[in-house]
C-alpha cells in the first residue's frame, strides 16, 4: 500500500525526522491560505499522485508570491499528470501539497528497502541525489552504497557510519545524521514499512538535514495491525478491480492480455502466466485466491475476472492441497451461472477431491473445457481464444 507525499513526511515526523513544513489543499483557495501559514519568501506546488517523476512532468513547481501559489494549484489541480511511473494514461491531481522552499547546497538519495535473498533489511543511498535511482545503478553502480541490517540485531552505529562517509557528510552533521538515520529506521519497522525512499534528503545552505520528498511502501500482509496507516489510503488511487480485490483478500493484478486467470498460488499463478505465453496467448491478470477460498471468495474472484473487458477467455489452475477442487468447481459453477458466462472456460484441477469436482463440472449444464495437466489447460485455453476471434 502507498501513502501521498504529505502523508509520509507526516509519518517522519513522528519519529523525529527533519521535512520541511507545508500543507495539503483541494481547491485554489485552500493552497492560498495554506501557503500564508508558512514563514517563506518561496513556496513550493507539488502535484500529490502516486508515482514518481512529478517534477520531470510538471507537478512540482516553485511560487514567489502567494498569487502564485493559488495560480499554480488552479493549473494542478484537476490535470492528467504523465509520468514515467505512471504509464500513458497518467493519473489525474486531485491535491496538491504547499510547502516551503528549501536553500539547497546538496542533494542526496536514501532509501530503505526488504532484501528477500537474505531477509534484511537494506539502505541503499547515493550522492546522486534527485535523480532516477535506476539510471545511476544502470550506469554508474559503483555511485550507490548498500548496508545490509539484520532485523535481530537492528541498526548500529556503525552503520550510520559507512552510510555517513559514503554520502559524504562531514563531522559537524554526524550526530544529525544519526539521529535522521535511526528515525527513518524506526520508522521502517514499527510501520511495517516495505520500502522507504526519500529523493532527495538535502542538505540547506545553513548546513541542515532535510527529507525533501519521501515516500512510503507499506506491507499489506500487516495493516491489520496500523489502522492509523489504513486511513491514509487513497483508492482514488488505486486500480477499481485491483481495490474489489483487497476486499475479498484477493491477490489481484491487472494486466494488458485477454486471457483472464484464477490460480492457487502465487507460484502456479506465475507458472500458469509464463505457460500461456509460451503458447502464443497473453494473460490478462495476476490472480490467486490462496489456499483457503470458500465458495463466496471464488466467485468474486470469477466476477472479477469477468469485470475486464479485455478478457476473451478464462483459465482456472487449481491444485487441490489446503484448496479442495469441489469447492472451486461449486464456485466456478455459481459465478459462471451468475453472469451469464460468454466467453471460452479451461479448468484444470489437481489434488484433494479432484475427482468430484471434475464430476461437478461435467454435470453443470455449462460449456466448461476440461484440461488434464497445465501444459493441456493453456493448449486448449489459448486455441479457443484465437478460435472466438478468428469466428
Amino acid at each position: 500500500m502507498n501513502i501521498h507525499e504529505y502523508q509520509a513526511k507526516e509519518v517522519l515526523k513522528k519519529y523525529g525526522v527533519a521535512v520541511p513544513a507545508g500543507a495539503v489543499a483541494f481547491t485554489p483557495d485552500e493552497a492560498e491560505k495554506a501557503a500564508q501559514k508558512l514563514q517563506t519568501k518561496l513556496w513550493v506546488v507539488k502535484a500529490q499522485i502516486h508515482a514518481g517523476g512529478r517534477g520531470k512532468a510538471g507537478g512540482v513547481k516553485l511560487a514567489k508570491s502567494l498569487d502564485e501559489v493559488k495560480q499554480l494549484a488552479k493549473e494542478m489541480l484537476g490535470m492528467t499528470l504523465v509520468t514515467h511511473q505512471t504509464g500513458p494514461e497518467g493519473k489525474e491531481v486531485k491535491r496538491v501539497y504547499i510547502e516551503e522552499g528549501s536553500d539547497i547546497a546538496n542533494e542526496l538519495y536514501l532509501s530503505m528497502v526488504i532484501d528477500r535473498a537474505s531477509s534484511r533489511i537494506t539502505f541503499m543511498a547515493s550522492q546522486e541525489g534527485g535523480m532516477d535511482i535506476e539510471e545511476v545503478a544502470e550506469k554508474t553502480p559503483e555511485k550507490i552504497i548498500t548496508i545490509d541490517v539484520d532485523p535481530a540485531c537492528g541498526l548500529q552505529p556503525f552503520h550510520t557510519r559507512v552510510l555517513a562517509k559514503g554520502l559524504g557528510i562531514g563531522k559537524e552533521l554526524s550526530k544529525d545524521f544519526a539521529k535522521f538515520i535511526s528515525g527513518i529506521y524506526t520508522a521502517f519497522v514499527e510501520t511495517d514499512a516495505s520500502q522507504v525512499e526519500i529523493n532527495p534528503l538535502v542538505i540547506t545552505k545553513d548546513n541542515k538535514l532535510i527529507a525533501l520528498d519521501a515516500k512510503f511502501n507499506f506491507d499489506e500482509n500487516a495493516l491489520y495491525r496500523h489502522p492509523e496507516i489504513v486511513e491514509l489510503r487513497d483508492e482514488d488511487e488505486e486500480d477499481p478491480l485491483e481495490l474489489q480485490a483487497s476486499k475479498f483478500g484477493l491477490a489481484y493484478i491487472k494486466m494488458d492480455g485477454n486471457i483472464g486467470c484464477m490460480v492457487n498460488g502465487a507460484g502456479l499463478a506465475m507458472s500458469t502466466m509464463d505457460i500461456i505465453k509460451l503458447y502464443g496467448g497473453e494473460p490478462a491478470n495476476f490472480l490467486d485466491v490462496g489456499g483457503g477460498a470458500n465458495k463466496e471468495k471464488v466467485t468474486e474472484a470469477f466476477k472479477l475476472i469477468l469485470s475486464d473487458p479485455n478478457v476473451e477467455g478464462i483459465l482456472v489452475n487449481i491444485f487441490g492441497g489446503i484448496m479442495r477442487c469441489d469447492i472451486i468447481a461449486e464456485g466456478v459453477i455459481g459465478a459462471a451461472k451468475e453472469v451469464n458466462l460468454s466467453v471460452p472456460l479451461v479448468v484444470r484441477l489437481a489434488g484433494t477431491n479432484v475427482e468430484l469436482g471434475k464430476k461437478m463440472l461435467a454435470n453443470s449444464g455449462l460449456d466448461i473445457i476440461p484440461a488434464d495437466d497445465l501444459a493441456d489447460a493453456a493448449d486448449k485455453i489459448v486455441s479457443a481464444v484465437k478460435g472466438k476471434a478468428a469466428a
